[in-house]
């Protein structure tokens, strides 16, 4: 139980959220203590979870340099590519939606 503790203390400072953490530990026994095969098993499966999830924050690591103080968010040009820019069609800078249409 110990172990399982840490596991999901490490996790919550690391950022990784609850449901992340759930998933992967019911891939372990409820009712015993797991097996180092187990704990191995739980391990590579979360780990191709947590790769992506590496590779994400190092992708948004070196593009974010550049996106501070750009205040583009264009869809065209943003390489944080936000989907649901709609604004940004109409040029770089911070707008407010017209109310009225």
């Amino acid at each position: 139980m110990l172990r399982r503790v840490s596991v999901i203390k490490v996790a919550q400072r690391l950022g990784i959220p609850l449901v992340t953490v759930k998933k992967a530990m019911d891939r372990l026994p409820k009712d015993r203590k797991p097996t180092a095969a187990e704990w191995r098993r739980m391990s590579a499966a979360w780990r191709v979870e947590l790769d992506a999830r590496i590779q994400r924050m190092a992708q948004l690591r070196d593009v974010l340099d550049g996106c501070i103080g750009c205040d583009c968010l264009w869809l065209k040009v943003c390489p944080l590519r936000n989907p649901h820019d709609t604004l940004g069609e109409q040029g770089a800078g911070a707008r407010l939606p017209d109310p009225e249409g």
